[in-house]
């Protein structure tokens, strides 16, 4: 078991990686036109997926990718590509089109499914986030540790739902245009994060390309 310090460094190193106030322009695009209670139940689900995935990190998810054979190089990348593509859609400008039919979807499966993907993983509880937590696991052993870590995973769960509160009001002040040019904004931004991931999971899969 580690001191108070430590484990208050790795909660700040963990809530950076996340970035769940980063992430609001995206929930905004992602929950615009749908009524509050839908949008309450999509931060649910989001933030109750991006603490189911840490958890598993946590506890099983060095065993599990190596049952598979997939290194955290190589998920680093699948997560790159898929933040790539909704890149392109956001570049283009049919994001928003796209996510307003979903959102008429019988009972709001599909918006559930793009609170898990792209929202939760690889967004939030990404590659960098989950390879963070599998490292932190590793730092010490115990019970006390483990349950500490888990308590860590589920107060930043909650700052996650506490971004989808937040949403409404910061899109309420931004306006569609502002909504529209914050979306081909954070586009941009989000390919660039996507290159990243590309390029970290490749240098990690050939080191020699240094």
């Amino acid at each position: 078991m580690l001191d108070f310090t430590e484990y208050t460094k790795i909660f700040i190193s963990l809530f950076a990686i996340l970035d769940p106030i980063g992430i609001i322009p995206v929930i905004i695009l992602f929950t615009s036109g749908m009524t509050a209670p839908k949008r309450a139940k999509v931060g649910r689900v989001a933030s109750l997926a991006v603490c189911a995935i840490l958890l598993v990190a946590l506890l099983i998810g060095q065993p599990l990718l190596a049952f598979f054979g997939i290194s955290i190089s190589s998920f680093r990348v699948a997560g790159g590509i898929l933040l790539m593509l909704m890149a392109f859609k956001m570049l283009n400008g049919n994001l928003y089109t796209s996510i307003e039919a979903d959102n008429d979807g019988a009972e709001g499966e599909t918006s559930s499914i793009h609170a898990i993907v792209p929202l939760s993983i690889p967004l939030l509880a990404g590659p960098g986030s989950i390879s963070a937590v599998i490292l932190e696991a590793h730092k010490a052993h115990g019970i006390e540790h483990y349950l500490i870590m888990s308590l860590e995973i589920m107060l930043l769960s909650v700052t996650v739902w506490l971004a989808f509160l937040i949403a409404p009001w910061v899109a309420q002040r931004l306006g569609k245009i502002g909504i529209d040019v914050f979306t081909r904004l954070m586009g941009l931004v989000l390919a660039a994060i996507s290159v990243e991931f590309i390029a970290g999971g490749i240098r990690g899969l050939f080191p020699t390309l240094g």
